[in-house]
């Protein structure tokens, strides 16, 4: 695999070893410190975008990166199909292991400790025994980035959970083998008392195994969701052809698409996806771009037509020259539009790790002048020591590391009950301030399929057999208009007549024999090519039907015209119900669409959204987003094609359809798993209620461990306060995230919000 062209001067590292926000800011700092460099880091993705001088080379960064504590590489190039880095699979799966051993040693030790009756003879040494694997072995993270943070100057959560759960384990080794706690019959009596003692008889290892099996448990989640951060690209890419049928020499040859050339002629079969961007030579057909393009209805093209890769053609034989392949294909710019988008959004500081930047330090100096204040005070050095250790333990963030997933875990776990799926803790954020939603058309707001809206017979018709006529020719075609006329017709008049004499007029309709009548449907173009004439009536038909932007089709039978057929991508029954409930949000509507602005703004006008945006390429939808978050505004994005993956990337809070493509699920950070745009509304108030919750949680956390601080430093913390104090506030934060699971949608939303079906692959990990 080639590496980046570094002779441009800007290349993307990925970067390792960063276990918080706080890492990716160090990191982005001394990056930024060097002369002629400019980098954003991204916790979310591990990836650094920089820009650099001629005098500074990519070895220059990367040795800077090392310096800091971090490993850093060369992105590749993105020419081959990404894979998901197999160490950082590898990571996921180890923490996973750590996480359950670490559960099941931990459970009995915490019993134990706060079960009086538990406490037989030599309980504590069979504690230290199945604590130890627990601080040593599955704290292993945590110690090791306090290490590197020790080694750079910096203190994050990690030094405080590394320092209060080792200080509890080696305390708990003192008692035990110096002190009084090791003799036979020695337990932890339930009492709460406060006294100054001089520690020798407390053990605190359920302190230092629960905390560290808890913490573990938000990190596993935390890194699984991440293993899942290419997904998006990955899915994308696979959107296209994987082999390609070339033309050389008159004779078809079956290759791999990666054998493609820029020039070479390829054959594309009705069903066939494209295997590249190119110039039609031969052939006429309808080619479905919808998931590329957004426009819902299927283009005709002929020779001289430009065609895009991963579109598929829907009607006839087309023979393709190829001119853009490869890396240089839309759909593969448009992936790098989605990674271009995930890492330029700004990355949301989880709020323990906001606070660590004071807390940490904090608890650090207060521990140390406890150590000081009672060394000079003269009450020995067992007794200062004590003291000390207790305000490290205490405000070791048992709780803190329950706080965001508890209520992540009962707030997704409600919202997958819905068909709401949330990806994580950065999304809850992303929603409180969102005040615009930006609605995409196709599939959205409307089906994203094409049906009869209407016929119109001419004067003297039955409206009935017209249909009955243009079906039975239409089922004959693989055009989606065509495909709507025919299900129509089947479904009003009955089962289809059958046809004879089928023929396809390329770019303007079909023809049949019906019952020994020639029937005609398509455009004026092909009635007017066989003589027939459209009367006034069936043009202002057709005129307003276009108006309204639905495709008109006229119907003619033995020489005669004989009515119009409106086509159209029907709205959703809820649409506009939806766009009414996020109003009263306090979210402004705006519709964004690829599709033509006549269709644009009949929709719109159907569903109550002032706003409309029409007529724009996937490059343009990010665009749009952009320009709204430069006027100040927090956008929401709904969408469901492949055409929004990289506008739902760019968005500060992304939604798609889960009834649309796996490339716009994975770029997406809530899947609305109906796809019900009513759903958006309680994802939406689930989100936010799920973040009140997860802010409440922090800031009873932080009161229970700042409450009992001072206890700890004037040494009457008592080993059963702290133990008590401690599940209190766990007990508490659990309890409260429980509340989540009285969430209910908006009234009359029941049919919006379902459980996921059964055997349908929740597309977005619930973290």
């Amino acid at each position: 695999m080639s590496t980046p062209d570094v002779r441009t001067g800007e290349v993307e590292l990925l970067i390792g070893g960063m276990t918080c926000a706080s890492c990716a800011a160090r990191v982005e700092k001394k990056l930024n410190r060097m002369d002629g460099v400019t980098a954003t880091v991204n916790y979310a993705t591990e990836k650094a975008r920089v820009s650099f001088a001629e005098d500074v080379t990519p070895d220059d960064l990367i040795a800077t990166v090392e310096k800091t504590g971090y490993t850093a590489r060369l992105r590749p190039r993105p020419e081959a199909r990404p894979e998901p880095a197999r160490g950082e699979e590898d990571g996921v799966l180890l923490l996973r292991q750590r996480l359950l051993v670490s559960t099941l040693l931990s459970v009995p030790v915490v019993a134990m400790a706060m079960v009086p009756a538990l406490q037989f003879t030599y309980w504590q040494w069979l504690s230290l025994t199945l604590a130890a694997p627990v601080v040593v072995w599955g704290g292993l993270p945590f110690h090791r980035a306090a290490w590197t943070n020790l080694r750079h100057g910096a203190a994050t959560m990690d030094t405080l959970v590394s320092l209060g759960t080792g200080a509890a384990f080696l305390w708990s080794l003192y008692a035990l083998f110096l002190g009084t706690a090791g003799e036979p019959g020695m337990t932890h009596p339930f009492e709460l008392t406060i006294a100054r003692t001089d520690g020798s008889a407390n053990v605190y290892l359920e302190a230092a195994a629960g905390v560290t099996t808890f913490l573990l448990a938000g990190r596993y989640v935390e890194a699984r969701s991440k293993r899942r951060a290419g997904a998006a690209l990955r899915a994308l890419l696979e959107l296209g052809a994987k082999e390609v049928t070339v033309l050389r020499g008159g004779t078809e040859t079956r290759v791999p698409v990666d054998r493609l050339a820029v020039g070479d002629l390829f054959v594309v079969r009705p069903g066939e996806k494209l295997a590249a961007d190119g110039v039609v030579t031969e052939g006429a057909s309808a080619v479905d771009a919808s998931m590329l393009t957004g426009e819902s209805v299927p283009v005709e093209v002929a020779p001289g037509d430009t065609v895009v890769g991963a579109t598929v053609n829907a009607g006839g034989r087309l023979v393709v020259r190829a001119s853009r392949v490869g890396a240089e294909t839309q759909l593969a710019q448009m992936a790098r539009l989605v990674e271009e988008a995930q890492n330029g959004k700004a990355e949301v500081q989880r709020l323990a790790d906001r606070v660590s930047g004071v807390f940490v330090p904090v608890v650090l100096a207060l521990a140390v002048a406890t150590l000081g204040f009672w060394i000079g005070a003269g009450a020995g050095l067992p007794a200062a020591f004590t003291a000390a250790v207790a305000v490290l333990i205490i405000a070791c963030p048992c709780a803190l590391g329950l706080a965001t997933p508890t209520a992540l875990m009962v707030g997704t776990g409600r919202g997958a009950q819905l068909g709401i799926l949330i990806k994580g803790p950065e999304v809850l954020e992303s929603t409180r301030a969102v005040d615009t939603v930006v609605l995409d058309k196709t599939g959205t707001v409307t089906t994203g399929r094409m049906t009869l809206q209407d016929v119109v017979p001419a004067a003297g018709e039955d409206a009935d057999r017209v249909l009955a006529l243009a079906g039975a020719v239409e089922s004959g075609s693989e055009h989606p208009v065509a495909r709507a006329v025919a299900e129509a017709a089947a479904e009003r008049a009955g089962p289809l007549r059958p046809v004879t004499g089928f023929a396809n007029e390329a770019g303007l309709g079909v023809r049949g024999v019906v019952d020994g009548t020639v029937v005609l449907v398509g455009r004026a173009g092909l009635l007017a090519r066989t003589g027939v004439t459209v009367p006034a009536e069936l043009e202002r038909a057709q005129a307003a039907a276009e108006a309204d932007g639905r495709t008109a089709v006229l119907v003619a039978a033995d020489g005669v015209a004989r009515g119009v057929l409106a086509v159209a991508d029907a709205v959703k029954q809820t649409s506009a119900e939806a766009v009414r409930q996020l109003r009263d949000l306090g979210l402004h509507p705006v519709l964004l669409t690829g599709d033509n602005a006549t269709v644009a703004r009949a929709v719109a006008a159907e569903v109550g959204i002032d706003e409309v945006v029409a007529e724009v390429l996937p490059q343009d939808k990010v665009d749009v987003i952009r320009r709204l978050q430069g006027e100040g505004r927090v956008v929401a994005m709904v969408g469901d094609g492949v055409n929004d993956a990289a506008a739902l990337a760019q968005a500060n809070l992304g939604l798609a359809m889960g009834t649309g493509t796996d490339v716009a699920i994975q770029a997406s950070d809530l899947t609305l798993v109906r796809g019900d745009l009513r759903a958006a509304a309680d994802a939406i108030r689930l989100a936010r209620r799920t973040l009140a919750v997860i802010k409440g949680n922090l800031f009873w956390a932080f009161a229970y461990n700042v409450a009992a601080v001072p206890l700890a430093m004037t040494g009457l913390l008592n080993p059963m306060i702290a133990g008590a104090a401690m599940a209190f506030s766990s007990v508490f934060v659990v309890t409260n995230s429980l509340r989540l699971r009285r969430f209910a949608p908006l009234p009359g939303n029941a049919g919006a919000t379902t459980a996921v079906p059964a055997g349908r692959r929740a597309a977005v990990p619930a973290a």
